[in-house]
């Protein structure tokens, strides 16, 4: 097996400090100064001027569709035709590769793209383009309508995305379209662009984890840098890509697809995402799912604090079925203690004499950390996650290598995707938070306690917003929906990611009634995709005709 190449699906990312206005002229247009899909059309419709006077966008308020502001404007937007057509590659944004192949069936993918208001403030001004990919239901006579997902990041782009994990969902498609689509600034979808493939490189080799003064100092040099790199590049869209207007997009969405509601799954950020768009319009949500659940009533710190505990606990998992392995494990150790005890010792080798690579890249701490975080992602890993450590702790780094580019976006050619860009702009967009290294070093122990792995690169990663160039929005995401319908909300035990007791947060703050809790026993990120009978019987039972679990169940 070569030890440079591994599974490139993910669902999610872990944040760490590395390893992440214009006229007006009476009609909508793209951002100036924006690159352009190849053939891609203005729109010039004219727009109402009352629109231009309206005050907020629709959906401020939360309990209800939202105000009337801009409603002309955007019911226009809403009676846009999609131009559906074959699929072209995707872009070096979105990581690349061919055109997704035909589903099983014959199928073929369908891509299109959609305008929306940069500014739902300003719905009469300037507009982005959102991409959109579908496959159509496989029985039109029973069609339910569309079925939207979002994988994840914040960053990750769904028109890569969906066609990689469609057969994990192949049974919705009976009744649904399958439909996804790279969110504002991710992918083709005005992507936000920082640094360049070489900066970047130099960029995610930095020690996220600083020992002394000077390295602190190189550590907020390279965060100030790559900030303004990224207003620099993609300055007039760094205001507008917060979640917010992410969920004000798929209400416009749910219109062009010609849905009275929306039909959801949401995974890891995407239930974030979902719960805001439920708080946003309650009545307009359909039937929904919510996998691999962000805590929404967490900070930026208690966040991460979750993040590190929880990868802790899967390195755990990891190392106890490594050692029931017996002589088969490659790792040294005879209990789970010891091994974590060596992966804690390999790393700090490693930040002090960093080991053979990729090329003349070269596997340091920070990569290392990265590429265990990444295999923590799904059990299916821990058996590349097992012979990278025991190869690195022998001088070959080459398959933790390749797994930290997997989470950082970057392909075997060293070009990278936008996905830690997206997920800076939007992560900084949202959280209000802005630390110190005063306030990062008063934490350090709480840190250290929770993960003598992870906590220092996750407790430094609280840095990755402070020299943000746009505020932040909210302490924490308001996700209350009185009103809405049952929304399945599934945690699974052993998520690193997104911690077990996420899921509980999300169903209690989405309200009595909406809130629907679901368990899954297992490893992992995302329970549906883990191919767990029990919980796929019980979402395509919900999403395919209706019936919904009791609150509680627990599978397996």
């Amino acid at each position: 097996m070569p030890t440079s190449r591994v599974p490139r699906r993910t669902t999610g990312s872990w944040r760490t400090p590395a390893p992440w206005r214009t006229s007006r002229a009476g009609r909508t247009r793209r951002v100036a100064g924006a690159r352009r899909r190849p053939g891609a059309r203005r729109r010039t419709a004219v727009l109402a001027a009352a629109a231009l006077l309206a005050g907020a966008a629709a959906g401020c308020g939360g309990g209800d569709d939202g105000a009337d502001a801009g409603r002309g404007t955007l019911d226009e937007l809403a009676a846009q035709k999609l131009s559906w057509k074959p699929c072209t590659p995707p872009t070096a944004a979105e990581g690349g590769a061919t055109a997704p192949s035909p589903l099983p069936d014959g199928t073929k993918w369908q891509c299109a793209f959609m305008d929306a208001p940069l500014d739902y403030d300003e719905p009469g001004g300037d507009t982005v383009e959102l991409a959109l990919i579908r496959a159509p239901a496989r029985d039109g006579a029973k069609r339910i309508g569309s079925l939207v997902f979002n994988f994840g990041g914040p960053g990750g782009s769904g028109i890569s995305a969906l066609p990689s994990f469609a057969p994990d969902y192949a049974a919705l498609r009976t009744r649904y379209d399958l439909v996804s689509f790279d969110p504002r600034g991710v992918g083709q979808s005005d992507g936000v662009e920082c640094l360049d493939n070489r900066e970047l490189d130099a960029f995610h080799s930095r020690d996220a984890t600083p020992d002394d003064a000077g390295e602190v100092r190189a550590l907020k040099e390279g965060l100030k840098e790559y900030a303004d790199a990224c207003e620099e590049n993609s300055g007039k869209v760094l205001p507008y890509v917060g979640t917010r207007n992410a969920a004000r997009d798929m209400d416009l969405m749910r219109r062009v697809l010609g849905d009275d509601k929306l039909h959801y799954f949401g995974i890891s950020y995407g239930t974030e995402l979902g719960g805001v768009y439920a708080h946003l319009f309650p009545r307009r949500v359909g039937r929904a799912v919510f996998d691999a659940v962000v805590d929404p009533t967490a900070t930026a710190a208690r966040g991460a604090l979750g993040q590190a505990k929880g990868f802790q606990l899967a390195l755990r998992n990891f190392a106890r079925d490594c050692v029931d392995q017996g002589d088969d494990c490659a790792l040294p150790g005879s209990t789970p203690a010891e091994i974590e005890r060596f992966v804690t010792d390999l790393l700090a080798r490693l930040d002090e004499r960093p080991v053979r690579g990729i090329g003349e890249r070269r596997l340091t701490q920070t990569h290392a950390a990265n590429g265990i975080a990444q295999a923590l992602y799904s059990k299916e890993y821990w058996r590349y996650l097992e012979q990278g450590l025991d190869e690195a702790d022998g001088g070959n780094g080459a398959l933790l290598l390749a797994l930290s580019d997997s989470m950082n976006g970057r392909d075997e050619n060293g070009r990278y995707t936008n996905l830690q860009a997206a997920n800076a702009a939007i992560n900084c967009v949202d959280d209000k938070a802005r630390f110190t290294t005063e306030q990062v070093r008063e934490r350090l122990p709480e840190f250290r306690a929770a993960s003598p792995v992870f906590g220092d690169f996750l407790a430094w990663g609280m840095l990755s917003c402070s020299e943000w160039p746009v505020p932040g929005t909210w302490d924490h995401p308001d996700v209350a929906a009185p009103g809405a319908p049952p929304i399945l909300v599934i945690g699974t035990t052993g998520d690193p990611a997104t911690p077990f007791a996420g899921a509980r947060a999300m169903a209690k703050a989405l309200g009595k009634g909406v809130g629907v809790e679901v368990t899954y026993r297992g490893e992992g990120h995302g329970a549906y995709n883990s191919k767990d009978a029990c919980v796929q019987r019980v979402v395509n039972a919900y999403l395919l005709s209706g019936k919904v679990p009791a609150s509680g169940t627990v599978c397996p």
